[in-house]
């Protein structure tokens, strides 16, 4: 995957659908390929079935002839076609010695996808940003998955909402192993408060104001027929702009890593649930003790036995270092970018959604069943 540096938002142009001049309703659909160049369909429906496809766009493509050769594969599909069916139809279309720059197969079947209404983009939605209040850590979890079900729902818009918390603690994976991560003589020493996610990924250690977390609730049509690696960069693009913007240009790093040309500096996770919502979860390191950290993560000593504690201060603070700005400062930089970018507006958190989320840390998040299910 390449490397991402700012990017225009990745959808400036919503999609919409005009008549042409037969008066056939004809449909338009417009994506930003993250890194890449911008891909435009405008098409007709005819019986269920996609007609006079005409795709466009500022990407390089060789020889000439494929984007007839593309047009040619799209039409005729049926509208309800998913979109790695699409993607196959338009590869098994062009000829073997067909070059595609700055946009894929895959891009055109979401670009596709998003003319016929089946997939969306940033600007299809009225985003929310909930700013930071501090919670207790359990309350956290059980919110993302509380807000990612009122998201698929439809009960809430799009959000993206920033952590805070006051006791340290220490987040596992949806998938990993408490024995394996946590080391119980560290956590019982320094007070460390365990708790099980619902996104995979590995382990966060997190004490008051040591790093940086967000989570985005959104419809799985933004991302639908993005794959799931793609997606990650996809939806962290904002966040590049941000890092940008106050002097770190950032990267991902193939699954779910966020780096720079120093290192590692955060990593996501994510969700997706049956009724049509996701998770998208990402912690940065701010200014972690990572002298505690190693005592409390078993995962910590392995990664760092070789590097010496010294190196793993280097590895573990790189906003602070990088920006030498106060955590809430780069918080607010973030968001700020965020709204400008998507238009978002402030938000809160009901107290339904409050209350729903500390029933949850009693029934689950906060139950011996559900940390140690896996032991």
């Amino acid at each position: 995957m390449e490397r991402m540096t700012s990017q225009p938002a990745p959808e400036e142009h919503p999609n919409d659908i005009h008549d042409n001049y037969d008066g056939v309703t004809r449909l338009h659909g417009e994506y930003k390929v993250p890194g890449g160049k911008l891909v435009v369909v405008d098409l007709d429906v005819r019986d269920g079935r996609l007609a006079n496809v005409s795709l466009s766009g500022d990407f390089f493509l060789e020889p000439d002839e494929a984007l007839q050769d593309i047009n040619a594969a799209l039409t005729g599909l049926p509208v309800t076609t998913p979109a790695a069916d699409i993607a196959a139809a338009v590869s098994a279309g062009l000829p073997p010695e067909s070059v595609l720059f700055g946009f894929s197969a895959e891009a055109v079947a979401v670009t596709v996808r998003r003319a016929l209404s089946k997939a969306t983009g940033w600007s299809d939605h009225q985003w929310e940003v909930i700013p930071p209040s501090v919670l207790p850590t359990h309350v956290n979890v059980a919110l993302d998955e509380v807000l990612t079900e009122a998201v698929g729902a439809g009960r809430r818009n799009p959000t993206l909402r920033f952590w805070d918390w006051e006791e340290p603690s220490v987040v596992i994976g949806s998938f990993q192993s408490v024995r394996n991560e946590v080391d119980p003589e560290g956590v019982s020493r320094h007070g460390i408060t365990v708790v099980r996610r619902i996104s995979g990924g590995g382990a966060m250690f997190m004490e008051a104001g040591n790093c940086i977390t967000y989570s985005l609730y959104v419809p799985q049509t933004l991302v639908d027929g993005i794959s799931f690696a793609d997606s990650y960069a996809f939806l962290d693009a904002w966040v590049m702009a941000a890092l940008e913007k106050l002097g770190i240009t950032a990267f991902y790093v193939p699954l779910n890593d966020i780096a720079t040309e120093q290192g590692k500096i955060g990593g996501a996770a994510q969700k997706r649930l049956a009724n049509g919502g996701m998770l998208h979860h990402v912690t940065m390191s701010y200014d972690i003790d990572a002298d505690k950290m190693v005592e409390v993560l078993r995962i910590g000593k392995e990664k760092l036995s070789d590097k010496g504690t010294r190196s793993a201060k280097k590895r573990v603070d790189p906003l602070r270092r990088q920006t030498g700005l106060a955590r809430a400062a780069i918080i607010e930089a973030m968001q700020e970018v965020f709204v400008e970018r998507y238009g978002a507006v402030e938000s809160r958190l009901s107290d339904d959604e409050l209350s729903e989320a500390r029933k949850r840390v009693e029934t689950k998040f906060g139950t011996e069943e559900w940390l140690n299910r896996v032991p």
